[in-house]
């Protein structure tokens, strides 16, 4: 049986819902499908400051990646939701054993337990 506060694990997860399509929402306003735009390219391709446009070359590009990053977050969160919902929360989505609440706790999402993590980790590094 695995041992776990669903109760909270659920308000956690839906905060974290609402603050990651929060976040993207602001990131895109409102448009999904946005992608933050090249501020080079914005400008009309006028050439500015060479440090200026890396800076904000640099600035797009920390952009896109935390839209990604919310992104996948989201969809993760979204699914342990699911789980939730389905009656196979917190067991491994590797082996079906349980995942450990202490694990839980840190990481909400957790599709694997430790074991089956490292076993993912190494089989997908290159």
């Amino acid at each position: 049986m695995v041992h776990y506060d669903a109760a909270a694990i659920r308000q956690r997860l839906e905060a974290d819902r609402q603050r990651l399509e929060d976040d993207i929402y602001q990131r895109t306003q409102g448009d999904e499908a946005v992608i933050p735009s090249d501020p080079i390219s914005d400008s009309g391709g006028t050439r500015g400051h060479s440090a200026e446009e890396a800076d904000a070359m640099a600035d797009a590009e920390r952009s896109n990646l935390v839209l990604g990053n919310s992104r996948t977050l989201l969809e993760q969160v979204r699914a342990a939701l699911q789980r939730l919902d389905d009656g196979t929360y917190g067991f491994c989505q590797r082996c079906g054993k349980p995942i450990e609440a202490r694990r839980l706790e840190a990481l909400p999402y957790a599709v694997y337990d430790l074991e089956c993590q490292e076993i993912v980790e190494r089989e997908t590094t290159p």
